[in-house]
């Protein structure tokens, strides 16, 4: 293993209970065989860390054990274990955070994101991103393009989300696609529908938000605009309505407001994770116009390596999404602003001290 540092210890923020996020010596970690070693530069915060932050949970996922959170990240390759000596050392990185097991039948037919054995960065028990070192399998270690400010590498990962998402929509040129809810993920899947050639209207309850997305060239409407008439419940859908809508605000009624905005036979994708199980979806409604309601869980094959052609082609804008840059030793600070700022739109947790 070739590597330019020799300390015993790297620093690293640990959760060890809601709200109870501490810096500390964590082990140097060795890569091993067909692992790189990257030196962390920024890791991108979500709505998972927030949801662990303040709960200490994530939907059935529960903290039982102090873990590193995050898991998206990007930093510099500098260290190999066997046969990855190919990624010269000192290449900026973004890195695909979940691992499967790369041998059952989904992880054979490309849908990875499903295995049942996979981890992911910073899902617990699994340590994450949030440190100055990570070993990382090689195959999970995508080389950013050519001039690309490495910090900007951390939103590849949820890049990455929005390919996979749209995607799953289907969405075609000539479409018309709503994207409900303005944070970076919604954000980010509109541009990716407008890279596929549709026409996208984003929603949102927050002017700040959308104004920003009025800033990308995108049409942005508030989210009240949308609610249905409750004098027309039973009336058919417009045949004028959207194509798609891809709800990425996690707000049940968010996702029944676009759902009645659909055209007969459009479709639904949930991308947000939702706040609360959804239980007052129009189901007989739906069926009645044959409308599809599908989910999107993280990426699938291809997805990132997607993600990182987009960006480096120019057709999606990452620059202008990282409102908020905090130093690891105060990960605590800049988790505690995602949670409580709706301004921010991307806060990184940035490290440098590790160098190539």
């Amino acid at each position: 293993m070739a590597t330019t540092t020799h300390r015993a210890a790297v620093r690293a923020a640990v959760l060890h209970g809601p709200k109870d996020l501490r810096t500390q010596d964590r082990p140097l970690p060795e890569p091993g065989e067909g692992e790189v070693l990257v030196a962390v530069r920024a890791v991108g915060l979500c709505g998972s860390d927030l949801h662990y932050y303040e709960h200490g949970e994530n939907g059935p996922n529960v903290l039982r054990q102090p873990t590193v959170l995050g898991h998206e990240p990007s930093g510099i390759v500098v260290g190999h274990g066997a046969g990855t000596d190919e990624l010269p050392h000192g290449t900026p990185v973004a890195v695909e955070p979940a691992h499967p097991c790369g041998r059952c039948a989904l992880c054979r037919a490309g849908r990875y994101n499903l295995c049942p054995k996979g981890t992911c960065f910073g899902s617990p028990p699994t340590d994450g991103a949030l440190t100055e070192l990570i070993a990382v399998p090689r195959d999970f270690v995508h080389p950013l393009p050519e001039g690309m400010d490495v910090k900007l590498g951390a939103l590849i990962e949820p890049l990455a989300v929005a390919v996979h998402a749209v995607r799953r929509a289907g969405v075609e040129p000539g479409e018309r696609v709503l994207v409900s809810g303005a944070g970076p993920i919604g954000v980010l899947v509109a541009q990716v529908a407008a890279a596929s050639g549709a026409a996208v209207t984003v929603s949102d309850v927050a002017a700040e938000r959308r104004e920003f997305v009025a800033g990308l060239g995108v049409e942005a409407v508030d989210a009240a605009v949308l609610q249905p008439d409750p004098a027309r419940a039973h009336a058919l859908a417009d045949p004028d309505g959207y194509d798609s809508v891809l709800d990425c605000s996690g707000v049940g009624a968010a996702l029944v407001s676009g759902i009645r905005a659909l055209r007969p036979g459009g479709t639904a994708v949930v991308v947000g994770n939702p706040n609360r199980p959804v239980t007052e979806l129009p189901l007989a409604w739906m069926q009645r116009q044959e409308m599809a309601l599908l989910t999107s869980f993280r990426y699938g094959a291809g997805d990132f390596a997607a993600a990182v052609r987009l960006a480096g082609g120019g057709r999606v804008r990452l620059d202008g999404l990282v409102t908020a840059e905090f130093p690891l030793e105060r990960a605590d600070e800049a988790l505690r602003v995602a949670l409580t700022d709706r301004t921010q739109m991307k806060v990184l947790v940035t490290s440098g001290g590790v160098g190539v």
